[in-house]
């Protein structure tokens, strides 16, 4: 039954992002950016329901109060990255509008990319680690002016369940650079859709949202460390047998 609900969930995905990609291109230029995004996110919203109510992987949100006290603050958010699933989540999930920090190869997906193209993201050359680092700075400061919050996955990419692979320091650095709070991020997304897996497992997704971490007075490596011993330390309270 879990292959026949990962295919059906696939074949919907096959179906409803090109028709919802083609709607979003048709709708944004009357659209305004913040609108443009909510537009796109019952995309997310739609998915983590089907996903729920077809392959059986449910949510739970822990340590919401630590985002709703910084609403009004500039903010990073770093994140453990496992999964499709949480980069499909935090959209639907999330109380602010996000801003990812992304591989600019996804703008080419054909539909997806198109419509992803036309918000307001960061998209950024992997090949050029510098030119990268000048990238995410200068978008970065940017849409933490405009009232947005900041999303990286510091691992870089997705890793294995129970795997650590050690930080890059470009979004704690952001945060020192401009002031921002940092907000981590862990969750065991892994466990139910792995990474690259076509086989999405039932089960409840745990998002812990950490408390707030202000950078006033520490360099990007202390948040850097900071962060990474909150996320990896969380990682093994919610998913204590991976470890």
């Amino acid at each position: 039954m879990t292959f026949i609900r990962s295919t059906l969930f696939t074949l919907f995905l096959l179906v409803f992002t090109p028709i919802w990609s083609v709607l979003c291109i048709l709708v944004f230029p009357f659209l305004n950016p913040e609108n443009r995004y909510r537009f796109i996110g019952f995309w997310n919203k739609v998915v983590i329901q089907v996903l729920k109510h077809l392959c059986g992987i449910h949510f739970e949100i822990r340590g919401m109060e630590n985002m709703q006290a910084a609403l009004d603050q500039p903010v990073v958010v770093l994140s453990k990255h496992q999964s499709a699933y949480e980069t499909i989540a935090y959209i639907a999930l999330l109380p602010k509008q996000l801003c990812f920090v992304f591989k600019r190869e996804l703008l080419w997906i054909p539909f997806f990319g198109w419509a992803l193209a036309l918000l307001k993201m960061i998209h950024i050359n992997r090949a050029s680690k510098e030119t990268a680092a000048l990238s995410v700075a200068s978008q970065g400061r940017k849409r933490l002016s405009e009232g947005k919050w900041i999303l990286m996955f510091p691992e870089g990419t997705r890793t294995p369940v129970g795997s650590h692979k050690p930080y890059r320091k470009g979004g704690a650095r952001l945060a020192s650079a401009t002031g921002a709070t940092v907000i981590p991020i862990a969750h065991n997304a892994g466990q139910f859709w792995p990474r690259n897996s076509f086989m999405k497992y039932p089960g409840t997704v745990i998002f812990s949202i950490g408390p707030a971490i202000a950078s006033a007075g520490k360099s990007g490596d202390q948040l850097h460390q900071e962060v990474e011993g909150w996320i990896e330390a969380e990682m093994r309270k919610i998913d204590p047998s991976a470890y």
